[in-house]
């Protein structure tokens, strides 16, 4: 990397906390590693990371609380680890607000390469420039969102989704192209664009129920008009 991008592991498990500390470091990430919420939450509220990664279950506060509290002050790109490998479990983690989940036992492999993109896209993000399109302006440098001219706050998936979607106006996207392009997944479960869709309703519509935006099509994906269509 060009410049070393810094990483917070909260992790009560010391094995498992010493391994990903020294395969992270190991290929060029700055590391603070934490075994239990409370010690984490103070340093986080020193300075925040490039990326987060959160053990759901741990002493203190549960990794769960740990990122609703970090949500609610910035969009840092966050990775749940957890034991729990049902799909309600990941549904619960995603909606604490992270953007990533890997459940144990996990490859220290992987976990780099979802690191690795979670920086990529939050710095390509930051790269990019303005984009407007009918209800919605988008500062990706600043990462700030405007809709019908009121600001949004947005987690970092939820920014990278709207700004995926704002540049694919008005035509049918599969989720599994979603997936592909926000989450930088080849595989992954559809129910984890499912959450994020819903979750970016409830901030961008005016009735998240009757959506004028971002529409479901049924067997095929999602379909999102700036404009908004015709009631």
């Amino acid at each position: 990397m060009d410049e070393r991008a810094r990483v917070v592991v909260v992790e009560d498990d010391p094995t498992v906390r010493a391994a990903v500390d020294a395969y992270l470091r190991a290929n060029g990430y700055a590391v603070d590693a934490f075994g239990d919420g409370l010690s984490a939450r103070s340093a986080l509220a020193e300075r925040i990371p490039d990326v987060l990664i959160v053990d759901r279950m741990l002493p203190g506060i549960s990794g769960d609380e740990l990122c609703e509290q970090i949500r609610a002050v910035s969009d840092v790109p966050i990775m749940m680890l957890t034991a729990l490998g049902q799909v309600e479990d990941r549904i619960d983690g995603l909606e604490s607000g992270v953007d990533d989940y890997l459940t144990k036992p996990f490859s220290l492999r992987e976990l780099l390469l979802r690191v690795g993109a979670l920086v990529r896209r939050a710095r390509s993000a930051a790269s990019s420039g303005e984009i407007s399109d009918g209800d919605f302006r988008i500062d990706p440098a600043r990462r700030r969102v405007w809709v019908r001219g009121a600001e949004v706050a947005l987690t970092a998936r939820e920014h990278d989704l709207l700004a995926f979607l704002v540049r694919n106006p008005d035509r049918v996207i599969a989720r599994d192209e979603i997936l592909r392009e926000v989450w930088g997944w080849s595989v992954g479960e559809a129910s984890t664009v499912t959450v994020h869709v819903r979750r970016l309703r409830e901030k961008i519509e005016l009735d998240p129920q009757d959506p004028r935006h971002l529409h479901t099509e049924w067997g095929a994906g999602y379909c999102f008009s700036p404009q908004g269509r015709l009631r």
